[in-house]
């Protein structure tokens, strides 16, 4: 099969097309490398990887020929609010609207990666699919607009799309902006680590090659319209993930703590019933097992700088 990853330079994306090639698939990749965070980080990122650098909110594109497109590609963050609220408008609706009009042109398959942020301070835990999305953060109401926009696509013109939520995906090459990386980095480097909240905010985390499996298996196996939450397989606060880190590494995180910030929700808790019954997936990697691999990337890096 010939497929197309957008956002292909990121922490999921480029171990998404990894994988995709190395199951013997045709696959490429696109990236705008913006600066959200270090573009040096996403270059490493795409290393011996096929990715074209293209602006999905502003170039031309043709997705003919394509079998499928995972579409990856957005401006991630909480801290959506303000200023920088343009930013997330353009780089998530924008570029998911014009992704489905040409997938809908080519008569192309797309998986579009939303996210838990939808759900903002739920309703209900685990939080089923069907819940009343309330999200908190411009970041969450945005992938919410896209959603919406593909369903739009599919009802008006036919698109065949199916949407994964993702629950924090975490693992080696996560985001620099987010919790993981900075325990692992602060610990790897004896720095404080700068906690906000008081550390019961708790999070179905999700090891980055669980979701890859997940998202691949939405694309060949279900039909368009559906939206699948990928949760990973417990639910873990901050403070045991703490706790964790520290029995993986054999020592002691120095921890800061800082104010709540905004947009952050208190619980995030994925109700996996759907993709289990329907897809068969279910994760496979303990959140302990997860943490440690992300532990040793890290300290490997350090150790080398």
């Amino acid at each position: 099969m010939r497929y197309l990853v957008t956002g292909a330079a990121g922490f999921i994306g480029s171990q998404l097309l990894r994988t995709l090639l190395e199951s013997g698939h045709d696959a490429v990749g696109w990236d705008a490398f913006t600066d959200y965070y270090d573009p040096a980080l996403k270059e490493e990122n795409a290393g011996g990887l096929p990715v074209e650098r293209v602006d999905v909110a502003a170039d031309d594109m043709k997705l003919d020929g394509f079998d499928g497109v995972f579409h990856l590609a957005g401006q991630p963050g909480v801290a959506s609010f303000g200023s920088v609220f343009p930013v997330y408008v353009r780089q998530n609706v924008l570029a998911s609207q014009r992704l489905f009009e040409a997938a809908v042109a080519a008569g192309t398959r797309v998986v579009f990666a939303s996210s838990s942020s939808i759900y903002g301070d739920a309703e209900a835990y685990p939080t089923p699919e069907d819940t009343t999305p309330a999200p908190i953060a411009p970041y969450g109401i945005t992938k919410l607009a896209c959603e919406h926009l593909a369903h739009a696509y599919r009802s008006e013109f036919g698109l065949d799309a199916v949407t994964v939520r993702y629950f924090t995906i975490y693992g080696p090459r996560q985001r620099p902006d987010m919790a993981f990386t900075k325990m692992v980095s602060c610990l790897a480097e004896g720095r404080p680590f700068e906690l906000y909240g008081d550390g019961t905010q708790s999070r179905s985390f999700t090891y980055v090659d669980d979701a890859v499996e997940a998202t691949i298996t939405a694309m060949t196996r279900r039909a368009a319209g559906t939206t699948f939450n990928v949760g990973g397989g417990s639910e873990v606060s901050m403070l045991e993930a703490i706790e964790t880190l520290g029995r993986v590494a054999g020592r002691r995180l120095e921890v800061v703590r800082m104010a709540r910030r905004e947009g952050d929700a208190a619980r995030t808790a994925a109700d996996t019933t759907r993709i289990r019954t329907e897809l068969g997936w279910s994760p496979q990697t303990s959140f302990e097992d997860g943490l440690g691999a992300q532990w040793r990337w890290a300290a490997a890096r350090v150790a080398a700088a």
